[in-house]
């Protein structure tokens, strides 16, 4: 076991972590934020996206050690009570999720890519979304409410 501080959410934290193990375990196990969801542990279904210095990273794939020094940011760190962000907003309000298990993956992901492109088309987002898999929704109300998102943040 190794003692890391991470800064998670805006928090430095010290945990005792093994040599192979990941964020999303250290989030989940050792810090109990368990928004942020595992799944699929081969990082081909999106769910366990947190940000990592503002970019997009599959927990299940990133051993803990390599978070140290970064921000982390994760699905609890992006809103604060009821002021939720647009995308998240948008996802409830055009039923983009039904059993909420991707919903994370999808907000941690649709989050820093409208940053990246202010004005998508329905491709674009497409495409930028195409890490993250949903079992339930079929697709096109999260496509329709990232861009609504988007039209929302550029007012």
């Amino acid at each position: 076991m190794e003692k890391v501080q991470l800064n998670v959410n805006g928090f430095p934290q010290v945990v005792l972590v093994g040599s192979h193990e990941t964020i999303l375990e250290t989030l989940r196990n050792r810090l109990n934020l368990t928004g942020t969801k595992q799944c699929c542990d081969e990082g081909t279904c999106g769910s366990c996206t947190v940000l990592m210095d503002g970019k997009p990273v599959l927990g299940c794939l990133t051993p803990t050690v390599r978070c140290v020094g970064k921000e982390i940011v994760t699905i609890e760190g992006v809103s604060s009570g009821d002021n939720l962000h647009p995308v998240q907003k948008q996802l409830v309000q055009n039923g983009g999720m039904q059993c909420g298990f991707c919903t994370p993956g999808v907000v941690m992901t649709a989050i820093p890519y409208l940053k990246e492109n202010p004005d998508p088309s329905i491709d674009d987002i497409k495409e930028g979304l195409s890490g993250n898999l949903c079992r339930c929704t079929g697709y096109k109300k999260i496509i329709e409410a990232v861009k609504n998102a988007a039209e929302e943040l550029n007012g």
